[in-house]
Protein backbone atom coordinates (compact mmCIF):
# COMPACT_ATOMS: atom_id res chain seq x y z
CA UNK A 1 0.00 0.00 0.00
CA UNK A 2 1.29 3.52 -1.07
CA UNK A 3 0.91 5.69 2.14
CA UNK A 4 4.01 7.61 3.21
CA UNK A 5 4.24 9.06 7.03
CA UNK A 6 1.97 11.34 8.14
CA UNK A 7 4.63 13.21 9.03
CA UNK A 8 5.24 13.84 5.48
CA UNK A 9 1.79 13.51 4.45
CA UNK A 10 1.40 16.86 6.57
CA UNK A 11 4.24 18.63 4.76
CA UNK A 12 3.65 21.19 2.05
CA UNK A 13 5.52 21.80 -1.01
CA UNK A 14 8.49 24.58 -1.46
CA UNK A 15 6.57 26.92 -3.08
CA UNK A 16 10.05 28.49 -4.41
CA UNK A 17 11.31 25.67 -5.37
CA UNK A 18 7.91 24.48 -7.37
CA UNK A 19 8.08 27.61 -8.77
CA UNK A 20 12.27 27.16 -9.95
CA UNK A 21 11.31 23.57 -11.26
CA UNK A 22 7.97 24.36 -13.31
CA UNK A 23 10.19 27.52 -14.61
CA UNK A 24 12.94 25.32 -15.25
CA UNK A 25 10.79 22.78 -17.18
CA UNK A 26 9.08 25.70 -19.72
CA UNK A 27 12.77 26.68 -20.16
CA UNK A 28 13.69 23.69 -21.27
CA UNK A 29 10.51 23.80 -23.80
CA UNK A 30 11.87 27.06 -25.07
CA UNK A 31 9.92 29.36 -23.89
CA UNK A 32 11.34 32.70 -23.01
CA UNK A 33 11.57 31.73 -18.90
CA UNK A 34 13.11 35.02 -16.80
CA UNK A 35 12.97 33.32 -13.67
CA UNK A 36 13.07 35.79 -10.63
CA UNK A 37 11.92 32.72 -8.20
CA UNK A 38 14.52 31.81 -6.80
CA UNK A 39 16.92 32.76 -3.44
CA UNK A 40 20.48 32.45 -4.98
CA UNK A 41 22.57 34.94 -6.02
CA UNK A 42 24.07 35.10 -9.71
CA UNK A 43 27.69 35.45 -9.18
CA UNK A 44 30.08 32.47 -9.67
CA UNK A 45 31.89 31.87 -5.80
CA UNK A 46 34.84 33.89 -5.94
CA UNK A 47 38.23 32.21 -7.13
CA UNK A 48 40.10 32.19 -3.95
CA UNK A 49 37.46 30.16 -2.21
CA UNK A 50 37.49 28.01 -5.03
CA UNK A 51 41.37 27.34 -5.01
CA UNK A 52 40.60 26.75 -1.50
CA UNK A 53 38.75 23.84 -2.63
CA UNK A 54 41.15 22.49 -4.81
CA UNK A 55 43.82 22.74 -2.73
CA UNK A 56 41.66 20.93 0.22
CA UNK A 57 41.16 17.72 -3.04
CA UNK A 58 44.82 17.92 -3.37
CA UNK A 59 45.52 17.92 0.52
CA UNK A 60 43.08 14.62 1.14
CA UNK A 61 40.42 15.96 2.63
CA UNK A 62 38.66 13.08 1.70
CA UNK A 63 38.05 11.32 4.86
CA UNK A 64 35.18 11.41 7.35
CA UNK A 65 34.61 15.17 9.06
CA UNK A 66 34.56 15.88 12.37
CA UNK A 67 31.53 15.70 13.62
CA UNK A 68 30.67 19.58 14.43
CA UNK A 69 33.09 20.40 11.91
CA UNK A 70 36.90 20.91 11.52
CA UNK A 71 38.42 22.43 13.81
CA UNK A 72 40.03 25.19 11.54
CA UNK A 73 36.32 26.10 10.20
CA UNK A 74 35.00 26.55 13.64
CA UNK A 75 37.57 28.84 14.31
CA UNK A 76 37.19 31.08 11.69
CA UNK A 77 33.65 31.12 12.44
CA UNK A 78 34.78 32.27 15.95
CA UNK A 79 36.79 34.95 14.70
CA UNK A 80 33.91 35.88 12.44
CA UNK A 81 31.51 36.24 15.29
CA UNK A 82 33.95 38.81 17.40
CA UNK A 83 34.98 40.86 14.05
CA UNK A 84 31.98 41.37 12.67
CA UNK A 85 29.21 40.91 15.60
CA UNK A 86 31.62 41.87 19.11
CA UNK A 87 29.88 38.48 20.23
CA UNK A 88 32.19 36.00 21.97
CA UNK A 89 31.65 32.67 21.26
CA UNK A 90 34.10 28.80 21.93
CA UNK A 91 34.29 26.88 19.06
CA UNK A 92 32.56 23.87 20.58
CA UNK A 93 29.26 26.31 20.48
CA UNK A 94 29.41 25.87 17.11
CA UNK A 95 28.15 23.11 14.79
CA UNK A 96 28.66 23.21 11.17
CA UNK A 97 25.96 21.57 9.16
CA UNK A 98 24.72 21.02 5.65
CA UNK A 99 23.42 24.19 4.75
CA UNK A 100 21.51 26.84 7.34
CA UNK A 101 18.09 25.08 6.21
CA UNK A 102 19.96 22.35 8.22
CA UNK A 103 21.52 23.93 10.97
CA UNK A 104 16.99 25.13 11.47
CA UNK A 105 16.64 21.97 11.17
CA UNK A 106 18.55 20.53 13.54
CA UNK A 107 17.38 23.30 16.18
CA UNK A 108 13.66 23.19 15.93
CA UNK A 109 14.53 18.52 16.30
CA UNK A 110 16.34 19.68 19.16
CA UNK A 111 14.42 22.52 21.56
CA UNK A 112 10.77 21.48 19.95
CA UNK A 113 8.40 19.23 21.53
CA UNK A 114 4.99 18.02 20.31
CA UNK A 115 2.35 21.27 21.63
CA UNK A 116 5.35 23.14 21.52
CA UNK A 117 4.30 27.16 20.53
CA UNK A 118 7.03 28.74 18.19
CA UNK A 119 6.77 32.50 17.91
CA UNK A 120 6.91 33.40 13.68
CA UNK A 121 6.92 37.06 12.46
CA UNK A 122 4.85 36.63 9.27
CA UNK A 123 6.48 37.02 6.09
CA UNK A 124 8.58 34.37 7.32
CA UNK A 125 10.78 31.99 4.93
CA UNK A 126 8.52 29.19 3.83
CA UNK A 127 10.40 26.36 5.67
CA UNK A 128 10.22 27.58 9.00
CA UNK A 129 6.32 26.86 9.05
CA UNK A 130 7.36 23.02 7.59
CA UNK A 131 9.95 22.33 10.55
CA UNK A 132 7.79 23.47 13.20
CA UNK A 133 5.57 21.01 11.70
CA UNK A 134 8.22 17.95 12.04
CA UNK A 135 8.91 18.91 15.06
CA UNK A 136 5.10 18.32 16.03
CA UNK A 137 4.84 22.01 17.29
CA UNK A 138 2.58 24.43 16.70
CA UNK A 139 3.32 27.92 14.52
CA UNK A 140 2.01 31.52 15.71
CA UNK A 141 1.89 33.80 13.56
CA UNK A 142 2.30 37.70 14.30
CA UNK A 143 0.87 39.46 10.99
CA UNK A 144 2.38 42.76 9.66
CA UNK A 145 1.83 44.60 6.42
CA UNK A 146 3.74 46.63 3.59
CA UNK A 147 2.36 50.00 6.06
CA UNK A 148 5.05 49.18 8.80
CA UNK A 149 7.79 47.99 6.45
CA UNK A 150 6.48 43.68 7.71
CA UNK A 151 8.17 44.60 11.01
CA UNK A 152 6.13 42.96 13.90
CA UNK A 153 6.07 45.23 17.38
CA UNK A 154 6.93 44.89 20.80
CA UNK A 155 3.37 44.93 21.94
CA UNK A 156 2.60 41.86 19.31
CA UNK A 157 5.32 39.82 20.34
CA UNK A 158 4.24 40.42 24.02
CA UNK A 159 0.36 39.57 23.06
CA UNK A 160 1.48 36.08 21.33
CA UNK A 161 3.37 34.79 24.05
CA UNK A 162 1.37 32.06 26.17
CA UNK A 163 2.67 29.34 28.65
CA UNK A 164 3.09 27.10 25.82
CA UNK A 165 5.29 29.66 24.26
CA UNK A 166 9.27 27.60 23.32
CA UNK A 167 10.70 29.62 20.86
CA UNK A 168 10.70 32.99 18.85
CA UNK A 169 11.97 32.67 14.94
CA UNK A 170 12.71 35.53 13.21
CA UNK A 171 14.71 36.45 10.08
CA UNK A 172 17.08 39.76 9.89
CA UNK A 173 17.48 40.24 6.42
CA UNK A 174 14.08 39.06 6.12
CA UNK A 175 13.64 36.60 3.37
CA UNK A 176 11.31 37.35 1.59
CA UNK A 177 10.93 41.22 2.45
CA UNK A 178 13.86 42.56 2.74
CA UNK A 179 13.45 44.43 5.43
CA UNK A 180 16.07 44.65 8.09
CA UNK A 181 15.40 45.08 12.21
CA UNK A 182 17.34 48.05 13.63
CA UNK A 183 19.40 47.76 16.85
CA UNK A 184 16.74 49.64 18.43
CA UNK A 185 13.78 47.32 17.21
CA UNK A 186 15.78 44.69 18.43
CA UNK A 187 16.46 46.06 21.52
CA UNK A 188 12.82 46.50 22.23
CA UNK A 189 12.26 43.08 21.45
CA UNK A 190 15.01 41.46 23.46
CA UNK A 191 13.14 43.40 26.44
CA UNK A 192 10.19 41.57 25.75
CA UNK A 193 11.91 38.37 25.38
CA UNK A 194 14.21 38.67 28.78
CA UNK A 195 10.85 38.15 30.94
CA UNK A 196 10.55 34.86 29.50
CA UNK A 197 13.19 32.90 30.33
CA UNK A 198 11.80 29.68 28.82
CA UNK A 199 11.94 31.48 25.38
CA UNK A 200 14.90 30.41 23.35
CA UNK A 201 15.41 32.90 20.24
CA UNK A 202 16.47 31.35 17.13
CA UNK A 203 18.02 34.26 14.74
CA UNK A 204 18.26 33.62 10.85
CA UNK A 205 21.02 35.19 9.93
CA UNK A 206 21.95 34.38 6.23
CA UNK A 207 21.49 37.65 4.47
CA UNK A 208 23.59 39.00 7.13
CA UNK A 209 26.17 40.71 4.60
CA UNK A 210 23.64 42.41 1.85
CA UNK A 211 22.33 45.04 3.61
CA UNK A 212 22.31 48.67 2.08
CA UNK A 213 20.98 51.16 4.42
CA UNK A 214 21.67 49.95 8.18
CA UNK A 215 24.48 48.17 9.31
CA UNK A 216 23.28 44.65 10.48
CA UNK A 217 22.46 43.81 14.18
CA UNK A 218 22.33 40.49 16.02
CA UNK A 219 19.97 39.63 18.27
CA UNK A 220 22.52 38.09 20.33
CA UNK A 221 24.46 41.41 21.40
CA UNK A 222 22.02 41.71 24.57
CA UNK A 223 23.22 40.28 27.56
CA UNK A 224 20.17 39.49 29.00
CA UNK A 225 19.05 37.42 26.33
CA UNK A 226 22.19 35.98 24.82
CA UNK A 227 22.69 32.92 26.88
CA UNK A 228 19.02 31.67 24.84
CA UNK A 229 19.77 33.09 21.39
CA UNK A 230 20.77 30.77 18.39
CA UNK A 231 21.99 32.34 15.49
CA UNK A 232 21.92 30.40 12.48
CA UNK A 233 23.82 31.66 9.20
CA UNK A 234 26.07 30.26 6.44
CA UNK A 235 28.20 30.41 3.43
CA UNK A 236 25.64 30.27 0.60
CA UNK A 237 24.39 34.14 0.21
CA UNK A 238 27.12 35.73 1.16
CA UNK A 239 29.76 34.08 -0.78
CA UNK A 240 27.68 33.33 -3.70
CA UNK A 241 28.22 28.99 -2.08
CA UNK A 242 24.36 27.92 -2.65
CA UNK A 243 25.94 24.30 -3.97
CA UNK A 244 28.72 23.70 -1.07
CA UNK A 245 25.82 23.39 1.50
CA UNK A 246 27.82 25.16 4.22
CA UNK A 247 25.61 26.26 7.17
CA UNK A 248 26.65 26.93 11.17
CA UNK A 249 25.05 27.66 14.73
CA UNK A 250 26.42 29.24 17.36
CA UNK A 251 24.56 28.85 20.37
CA UNK A 252 24.38 27.69 23.88
CA UNK A 253 26.66 24.87 25.02
CA UNK A 254 24.04 22.22 25.53
CA UNK A 255 21.88 23.54 22.84
CA UNK A 256 25.28 22.71 20.49
CA UNK A 257 25.15 19.39 22.58
CA UNK A 258 21.86 18.44 21.74
CA UNK A 259 22.61 19.35 17.68
CA UNK A 260 25.13 17.42 17.60
CA UNK A 261 23.71 14.28 18.90
CA UNK A 262 20.87 14.91 16.32
CA UNK A 263 23.34 15.30 13.62
CA UNK A 264 25.33 12.50 14.74
CA UNK A 265 22.57 9.78 13.49
CA UNK A 266 21.20 11.87 10.42
CA UNK A 267 24.13 12.77 8.58
CA UNK A 268 27.17 13.45 10.21
CA UNK A 269 29.98 16.18 9.25
CA UNK A 270 29.76 17.85 6.26
CA UNK A 271 31.59 17.50 3.28
CA UNK A 272 35.11 17.78 3.96
CA UNK A 273 36.22 19.64 0.59
CA UNK A 274 33.14 22.37 1.37
CA UNK A 275 34.35 22.78 4.89
CA UNK A 276 37.34 23.90 3.41
CA UNK A 277 36.33 26.35 1.06
CA UNK A 278 34.10 28.01 3.74
CA UNK A 279 36.66 28.32 6.19
CA UNK A 280 38.98 30.13 3.71
CA UNK A 281 35.80 32.50 2.66
CA UNK A 282 34.65 33.41 6.42
CA UNK A 283 38.05 34.15 6.92
CA UNK A 284 38.64 36.63 4.11
CA UNK A 285 38.39 40.23 4.10
CA UNK A 286 34.96 39.93 2.07
CA UNK A 287 36.10 42.39 -0.57
CA UNK A 288 34.48 39.85 -3.01
CA UNK A 289 31.05 40.06 -1.08
CA UNK A 290 30.98 43.97 -0.82
CA UNK A 291 31.43 44.17 -4.83
CA UNK A 292 28.60 41.62 -4.92
CA UNK A 293 26.35 43.84 -2.35
CA UNK A 294 27.15 47.16 -4.54
CA UNK A 295 25.64 45.21 -7.92
CA UNK A 296 22.51 44.37 -5.57
CA UNK A 297 22.11 47.63 -4.30
CA UNK A 298 21.90 49.10 -8.16
CA UNK A 299 19.56 46.45 -9.08
CA UNK A 300 17.71 47.30 -6.19
CA UNK A 301 17.35 50.67 -7.32
CA UNK A 302 16.44 49.83 -10.79
CA UNK A 303 13.87 47.94 -9.77
CA UNK A 304 12.32 50.25 -7.30
CA UNK A 305 12.22 52.58 -10.24
CA UNK A 306 10.74 50.47 -12.32
CA UNK A 307 7.65 49.21 -10.19
CA UNK A 308 6.86 52.93 -9.94
CA UNK A 309 5.63 52.47 -13.32
CA UNK A 310 3.67 49.35 -12.69
CA UNK A 311 0.34 50.72 -11.73
CA UNK A 312 -1.48 49.01 -8.13
CA UNK A 313 1.93 47.73 -7.04
CA UNK A 314 2.07 48.72 -3.57
CA UNK A 315 5.90 47.80 -1.86
CA UNK A 316 8.06 48.77 0.89
CA UNK A 317 12.02 49.25 0.36
CA UNK A 318 13.67 46.27 1.30
CA UNK A 319 17.11 47.43 3.00
CA UNK A 320 18.69 43.82 2.90
CA UNK A 321 18.56 40.32 1.26
CA UNK A 322 17.26 40.47 -2.95
CA UNK A 323 14.03 40.42 -2.83
CA UNK A 324 10.93 42.97 -3.50
CA UNK A 325 8.22 42.07 -2.25
CA UNK A 326 4.80 44.21 -3.29
CA UNK A 327 1.17 43.64 -2.30
CA UNK A 328 -0.58 43.32 -5.19
CA UNK A 329 -4.49 42.73 -4.02
CA UNK A 330 -5.16 46.00 -6.19
CA UNK A 331 -5.84 43.27 -9.10
CA UNK A 332 -7.67 40.76 -6.90
CA UNK A 333 -10.91 40.97 -9.39
CA UNK A 334 -9.35 41.95 -12.81
CA UNK A 335 -9.35 39.77 -15.70
CA UNK A 336 -7.82 39.71 -19.04
CA UNK A 337 -10.59 37.56 -20.51
CA UNK A 338 -9.56 34.01 -20.12
CA UNK A 339 -8.24 34.57 -17.03
CA UNK A 340 -9.71 36.19 -13.59
CA UNK A 341 -7.07 37.11 -10.95
CA UNK A 342 -8.53 35.91 -7.24
CA UNK A 343 -5.78 35.74 -5.57
CA UNK A 344 -1.38 36.51 -5.49
CA UNK A 345 -1.40 33.13 -6.58
CA UNK A 346 -3.32 33.50 -9.58
CA UNK A 347 -1.41 36.53 -10.11
CA UNK A 348 1.86 35.03 -10.38
CA UNK A 349 0.73 31.98 -12.44
CA UNK A 350 -0.90 34.66 -14.89
CA UNK A 351 2.33 36.29 -15.04
CA UNK A 352 4.63 32.83 -15.94
CA UNK A 353 2.17 31.82 -18.85
CA UNK A 354 1.66 35.14 -20.20
CA UNK A 355 4.85 37.14 -20.23
CA UNK A 356 7.10 34.13 -19.08
CA UNK A 357 8.15 36.03 -15.93
CA UNK A 358 8.74 33.86 -13.11
CA UNK A 359 7.80 34.88 -9.55
CA UNK A 360 6.76 33.17 -6.44
CA UNK A 361 3.52 34.06 -5.08
CA UNK A 362 3.62 34.89 -0.88
CA UNK A 363 0.84 32.67 0.26
CA UNK A 364 3.65 30.33 1.39
CA UNK A 365 5.66 32.95 3.30
CA UNK A 366 2.58 34.07 5.53
CA UNK A 367 1.67 37.07 3.16
CA UNK A 368 -0.95 35.66 0.81
CA UNK A 369 -1.49 39.36 -1.11
CA UNK A 370 2.36 39.89 -2.03
CA UNK A 371 4.36 38.31 -4.62
CA UNK A 372 8.13 38.14 -4.41
CA UNK A 373 9.86 38.98 -7.27
CA UNK A 374 14.37 38.06 -6.73
CA UNK A 375 16.58 40.58 -8.03
CA UNK A 376 19.47 38.30 -8.30
CA UNK A 377 19.59 38.62 -12.11
CA UNK A 378 21.12 40.56 -14.47
CA UNK A 379 20.62 44.11 -15.45
CA UNK A 380 18.96 43.47 -18.42
CA UNK A 381 17.16 40.48 -17.30
CA UNK A 382 15.64 42.88 -15.16
CA UNK A 383 14.74 45.36 -17.56
CA UNK A 384 13.28 42.69 -19.36
CA UNK A 385 11.51 41.13 -16.94
CA UNK A 386 9.51 44.19 -15.17
CA UNK A 387 9.04 45.13 -19.17
CA UNK A 388 7.10 42.02 -19.92
CA UNK A 389 5.36 42.21 -16.58
CA UNK A 390 3.94 46.47 -17.32
CA UNK A 391 2.67 45.00 -20.28
CA UNK A 392 0.97 41.82 -19.04
CA UNK A 393 -0.74 43.50 -16.29
CA UNK A 394 -1.95 46.31 -18.54
CA UNK A 395 -4.05 43.54 -20.05
CA UNK A 396 -5.99 42.88 -16.48
CA UNK A 397 -9.08 45.24 -16.36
Amino acid sequence: MEKVADRIARLSVSQTLAMAQKSRELKAEGYPIISLSIGEPDFDTPDFIKEAAKKAIDDNFSHYPPLAGYPVLREAIVNKLKRDNNLDYSPDQICVSNGAKHSLANVIQSVVNPGDEVIIPAPYWVTYIELVKLSEGESVIIETSVDTDFKITPEQLEAAITPKTRAFLFNSPNNPTGNVYTKEELKAIADVLAKYPNIIIIADEIYEYIVYKHAHESIAQFEAIKDRVVIINGVSKAFAMTGYRVGYIAAPLWITKAVNKLQGQFTSGVNAVAQMAAATAIQSDNCEVKKMVEQFAKRRNMVLELLKDIPGFKTSIPDGAFYVFPDVSWYYGKSDGKVTINSAADLSMYLLNDCYVACVSGEGFGAPDCIRFSYAASEAELQEAFARVKESLAKLK
